[in-house]
């Protein structure tokens, strides 16, 4: 799986939309927008923000999980 596709999933299963994801995480929801589509890939600090507030690890979020 890649990036956009666990983020998507994690939002459904979390029932989170864009909006909500980026007040969680400090970003303006054009900008998870732009990772959903492809278009960007969030960096470290927002990467960590992602996991702290979605309470996941780094491992699950960059598909390293088995």
């Amino acid at each position: 799986m890649d990036f956009i596709d666990i983020l998507k999933d994690l939002m459904v299963d979390l029932n989170v939309n864009q909006s909500e994801l980026a007040k969680m995480i400090g970003v303006k929801q054009s900008q998870v927008s732009e990772w959903l589509k492809g278009k960007s890939k969030p960096g470290y600090d927002s990467l960590k923000a992602i996991c702290k507030a979605l309470d996941i690890s780094g491992n699950r979020i960059l598909g390293l999980d088995d």
